[in-house]
């Protein structure tokens, strides 16, 4: 199997695709978007500011080629981290204005705002392992993993969907928000599957062999 890599110049690359590697899969890190087609899954890395990079997507063509994967071939897509920030319909992070936001990839609907926003009175960012609870929709993406199970968080926003349905898993710091989304073919983990050891493996696994 031949999984994008997404490589617009943000997020830990080496170790998404030395987990793909340890799963039998091809990872290819495409830095064109014009490269982006022809291959079997994308995955959508991300970290930094949310209206940052959005302007990469767009400048890069990446946004375009991105939708057109996902609409017209049914591409299997997972965002990461800010990867799975971008595919809400807009977020606050550096967008001048607040009230609106900045447009994202409009592939889940929904809204990315800050941690403390939502009433989280913890210190920010949240850092460190966290456990999740599915949302008993019974997501392929969560397969073989037990509600409990704890994941690796790095993160100051949070995904909030239009629709409590898009929620695949949801953790608590100090206040609950959307660890996993998904419609359709495209899913998001807040978390960083590559680094949460056999669990985020397996979630890896399931979104390559079980969709």
């Amino acid at each position: 199997m031949k999984v994008s890599i997404i490589d617009y110049g943000v997020g830990n690359l080496g170790s998404i695709a030395r987990a793909l590697e340890q799963l039998r899969a091809s990872p290819i890190l495409v830095d064109r978007a014009v490269d982006l087609h022809g291959k079997d899954a994308i995955i959508l890395p991300g970290v930094g500011n949310f209206t940052e990079c959005m302007q990469i997507l767009l400048k890069g063509g990446w946004a375009s080629a991105i939708k057109d994967e996902v609409n017209d071939y049914n591409r299997p897509l997972l965002g990461i981290c800010l990867g799975m920030q971008l595919l809400a319909d807009c977020g606050v992070e550096g967008a001048k204005n607040q009230s609106v936001g900045t447009a994202g990839l409009g592939l889940i609907p929904g809204r990315v705002v800050s941690l403390c926003d939502k009433g989280c009175s913890l210190r920010v960012p949240h850092v460190g392992w966290n456990s999740i609870t599915t949302s008993g929709s019974n997501s392929s993406l969560f397969h073989g993993i037990a509600d409990g199970t704890d994941f690796y968080f790095v993160h100051s926003y949070v995904f909030v969907p239009d629709q409590h349905q898009l929620v695949l898993a949801q953790s608590v710091y100090d206040i609950p928000f959307a660890a996993s989304v998904g419609l359709g073919r495209v899913w998001g983990t807040q978390f960083h599957p590559e680094k949460s050891s056999r669990s985020g493996m397996q979630l890896l696994r399931n979104f390559l062999y079980s969709q």
